[in-house]
Formats: structure tokens, sequence, C-alpha cells
């Protein structure tokens, strides 16, 4: 039981880190990468659908991104969508093919993306928090219901702070990188 308890918060405390790396990828550094175009959505036939979906998006160069709709008819849609999205981007259109390119990034949106990242890992480390603190409740119980004894509450609580301290470990390895990652020029 104990077992499972650890696996399931394992588990969960993983699937945080993982929605801690897809946030740090909306956040762009300098250079292109199409997940920076993840969070937009385009009117196609009436429903939002995600960029994604709807067309091909390639790294020109290290500064420029290339979208390719794969109707031609959604280029405006796709250029306003990009425009109004909160990423300060200004597509420029050339037929079919949409490009973006990245502008610099000045000290001070430098240092706004690394309080954004931040941001971001304060909310990761209390989620993996909250999840220990669910575990350590399951166990409390295991014992109240005479299950598994005082010992082996202690134990198991020592091995749940243990895996959420790597965790947390691992959230702050992830900002330190992110945070290198925005101040490169």
């Amino acid at each position: 039981m104990i077992e499972d308890i650890k696996k399931d918060a394992k588990t969960r405390m993983s699937k945080a880190l993982d929605a801690l790396g897809s946030n740090f990828n909306k956040i762009r550094t300098g250079r292109a990468h199409p997940s920076i175009l993840d969070g937009i959505q385009v009117s196609y036939y009436g429903s939002d659908t995600p960029l994604s979906q709807v067309a091909n998006i390639t790294v020109e160069d290290a500064r420029t991104l290339s979208v390719t709709p794969w109707e031609k008819n959604l280029v405006p849609d796709i250029e306003k969508a990009i425009m109004k999205s909160d990423l300060g981007l200004n597509p420029s259109t050339a037929g079919a093919v949409i490009r973006i390119p990245m502008p610099m990034l000045t000290e001070e949106t430098r240092k706004n993306f690394i309080r954004q990242a931040k941001s971001e890992a304060e909310t990761a480390r209390v989620s993996i928090r909250n999840i220990r603190r669910d575990a350590l409740t399951e166990v409390k119980a295991l014992v109240k219901d005479k299950e598994i004894s005082e010992d082996d509450e202690r134990r198991a609580s020592d091995e749940i702070q243990k895996i959420t301290d790597q965790f947390v470990a691992d959230v702050d390895k992830a900002l330190a990188a992110k945070e290198k990652d925005l101040m490169e020029i």
C-alpha cells in the first residue's frame, strides 16, 4: 500500500515537472522555436483550433519562424491570431508563407521573462508540495485504520519527503537552465 502511494506521488510529481517544461517552452528566448506559437488559436470553420493543426511551423533560421497554412485562405486569420497574442511578434506575409522574425530581447524583457519563469517554477513547487501533503494524508489514514504501524508511517513519510526534495531540486535545475537561456545574448 505504501509503495502504491509513493508510486502515485512520483507519477503526479513528474506530471507537474512536465507541465513546468511546457510552460517554460511558452516563454520565448531570443531564438526561434516552434513551441513559442503553441498557445495560439486560429478561427477555423467557426471553431478555435491550435495553429499547429492548421499550418506547418518551421524554423527558417536562428531568428525567424516560417508558418505555411494548409489552406491559403487561412493566411489573414493566422496573421491576426499571431498579432493578437501577447508574444509581441509581428508577422510578415509573402504569398502563402508567413514569416515571423524574433525581435531582440531587451534587458527589461529578459528580466520580465525571468520573473515569469520564476513564477512558473514556484507554481510547480507548490504543486509538488500539495502532492506530498496528499500522500502523507493517505499514509496517516492507513495508520488510523491500523493497516500499518507508526514506524512504517515514519519510514514512508521520510521516503515521500526524499521524493519531494528530488522533484523540487529538478524544478530548481530547470529554472536555472531557463534563466541561463534567457540571459544569453
